[in-house]
């Protein structure tokens, strides 16, 4: 992760990258993990994942297609709305949205009806609505892989268009995998983990990881 001179991170999160580098960097280690294959910007995502979870095996399973972290960092510098398909996963990283560039976070629930609709769920019925009203938002999903497939769904149908990018990481065992394939299988910018996990925690640590650099990329290159 670039170093950062505005003052802008923690001096323990900054010390925790270190070690964390340090920690995948050890050939000796079961988790070793060569950041150096990925660019810059995903290394960033990378580290803060697994920061965020405590859990160094983690990076080898996070996937990227390519130029999606980029093309979330310029959506975001652009104040795009950032829809998440929890209340929790909207907690996460609403504070670095205020401390960066105030873009709108909003659950997909706000969309949602008080009841799941027969055979699906509110995240996906929210999702549906949600994305009607925000084109061209970055989308994270966490928990819920069936509003997952409702963002491929009606992104293949051209019912809506494609989101600026999806962080896919929906953490379970139903329907978690069969997503994550499908998302694999798309043309969707992305940024996937692999497996059965994931979590509003996780979503919401890759997406605050590409608004910091955007934001200190825009302190950086201001006079």
């Amino acid at each position: 992760m670039a170093a950062d001179r505005s003052g802008f991170d923690h001096p323990i999160f900054s010390e925790s990258i270190r070690l964390i580098r340090a920690a995948l960097a050890d050939p000796q280690a079961s988790h070793s993990f060569a950041l150096q294959s990925l660019q810059p910007l995903e290394q960033e995502v990378v580290l803060r994942l697994v920061h965020s979870s405590g859990d160094l095996t983690l990076a080898a399973d996070v996937r990227f297609s390519e130029g999606a972290c980029e093309a979330g960092l310029r959506a975001l510098a652009a104040g795009a709305t950032i829809l998440t398909d929890t209340a929790m996963a909207a907690a996460a990283v609403a504070p670095m949205a205020r401390r960066t560039f105030q873009n709108a976070v909003q659950s997909v629930l706000d969309w949602a009806p008080p009841k799941a609709p027969p055979g699906s769920t509110r995240a996906a019925a929210g999702m549906e609505r949600a994305l009607q009203e925000h084109p061209g938002a970055v989308v994270l999903v966490g928990s819920a892989p069936t509003a997952l497939e409702l963002l491929l769904d009606q992104v293949a149908a051209g019912l809506t268009p494609t989101p600026a990018l999806v962080i896919g990481m929906p953490v379970g065992f139903v329907g978690v995998a069969e997503s994550k394939r499908h998302l694999a299988e798309s043309d969707l910018p992305q940024i996937r983990l692999e497996g059965s996990r994931g979590g509003a925690g996780l979503v919401g640590a890759a997406a605050n990881a590409l608004l910091r650099r955007a934001w200190l990329d825009q302190v950086t290159l201001e006079p």
